[in-house]
């Protein structure tokens, strides 16, 4: 149906640290990674906290990422620590810079903390034969230098890279698989379920099943006008990855049509509905307080709270004029909360999410707005605001924050959450 010939044909690395914070950490503490059972908990005082890492031979007892710490058995050949960010972004910086002794700046896109991409397509030849021959070099290198394994997914394009990484060579015994378009029918048209693949969702891989889609395979064989048709351009895009084509470069200069300010969390007990009220204050607050420092109002916001079940209560609402004012986010948002969320309920995860932006110099003020104490409400948010990037979160807080529930304290000096 394509012609790959006239498709853009490069030599794309996906590169990715195996068990990356759970091997820091093991090298962090004098012992292997291959052969220790070791567990990152996020709190190791609390039962209930989250496992972020676990070593391979660890996963072979069946704790793995999401599992808690009472899960684990208590035996003495089992280590269990805490997260050190600072340490784990060190790590990962200096095996960037080993990446960036190959390829230039602009062939380098660092996807997550443990995985990245490199556009070796003109500057293999300068270090090896082929693209493999430089996979395995720069994975030789990484692994001298930090003691990180790694697994490189070589392909034509992004889509191919990433998928043979994850498919294939976090599977093989030399961490390297390579994918080209000439493969595509037979790795990359078996895949199912249709959710395993990069794109689709649960709730999409129901979509295309009522269509008798159940394989990557019967998606590229699949009419792409009716795909879009059904599902948008994204059925279109779904179609072409199916094929194997991927347009974008690494080059390309990504920008973010549809920005977003976000924070949420993993709750390390379990929470009363009433007891979640503090946590979504303290998490609007600093949504807001970030909003503002950018100069702009929002006019969606949305909140979602999980329970310990599994259970998600998510809702969004619109604030037309847009706002940056943290009492009227929490009271639309208590507001929704009261009308949908199970009061019963035991709740352990909260994210507030602010989209929809527009510059706070357009503020719009009704006629029965009290012009007076809107002023009064911003010198204070600005006073605040200003307190906090000089003193630090901590120095002004609600008073509501010095209760049982609160966890601002608790969050305060963590790197994406977890402790320096």
């Amino acid at each position: 149906m394509y012609n790959y010939h006239i498709c853009p044909k490069r030599d794309i690395f996906c590169v990715d640290q195996k068990s990356f914070f759970a091997s820091v950490s093991c090298i962090m503490n004098g012992l292997e990674p291959q052969t220790t059972k070791l567990a990152v908990v996020a709190d190791t005082k609390n039962p209930g906290a989250v496992v972020l890492a676990a070593t391979p031979e660890l996963k072979k007892l069946g704790i793995k990422t999401g599992s808690r710490l009472f899960e684990i058995p208590g035996r003495g050949d089992i280590y269990i620590i805490n997260p050190s960010m600072k340490t784990y972004l060190d790590y990962s910086a200096k095996i960037t810079e080993i990446a960036l002794k190959y390829v230039a700046p602009e062939d380098f896109h660092q996807y997550s903390v443990d995985e990245f991409f490199m556009d070796v397509t003109e500057s293999y030849y300068l270090f090896a034969e082929n693209p493999k021959e430089l996979a395995v070099r720069i994975q030789r290198e990484i692994y001298e230098e930090t003691a990180i394994e790694c697994a490189v997914g070589i392909g034509d394009n992004i889509l191919l890279s990433k998928l043979a990484l994850d498919i294939e060579a976090k599977k093989t015994g030399d961490g390297i698989a390579e994918w080209r378009y000439h493969d595509v029918p037979e790795k990359l048209w078996p895949i199912k379920p249709l959710r395993d693949f990069w794109g689709i969702s649960r709730r999409s891989e129901v979509k295309l099943n009522e269509r008798g889609i159940f394989k990557i395979g019967d998606l590229a064989q699949y009419s792409p006008v009716h795909l879009k048709q059904d599902f948008g351009i994204i059925g279109v895009d779904w179609h072409l990855h199916a094929n194997g084509i991927d347009f974008s470069e690494i080059r390309e200069k990504h920008t973010v049509h549809a920005p977003s300010i976000c924070k949420s969390q993993i709750l390390m007990r379990d929470y009363r509905f009433r007891e979640i009220y503090v946590v979504v204050l303290e998490h609007v607050d600093e949504v807001m307080h970030r909003l503002r420092l950018t100069g702009k109002l929002a006019k969606t916001v949305q909140i979602a709270v999980g329970t310990k079940d599994g259970r998600i209560y998510r809702k969004q609402f619109t604030v037309p004029e847009g706002t940056n004012n943290s009492n009227r986010v929490m009271e639309g948002i208590w507001n929704i909360l009261k009308r949908i969320a199970d009061p019963h309920a035991l709740y352990r995860t909260i994210s507030v999410t602010l989209t929809n932006f527009i510059p706070d110099s357009v503020t719009q003020v009704s006629l029965f707005d009290d012009i007076n104490q809107l002023k009064r409400q911003e010198a204070l948010m600005k006073t605040v605001d200003a307190l906090k990037v000089r003193y630090g979160q901590l120095s002004v807080m609600r008073a509501l924050s010095c209760t049982e529930a609160s966890t601002l304290k608790l969050r305060d000096g963590l790197i994406a959450g977890h402790k320096r």
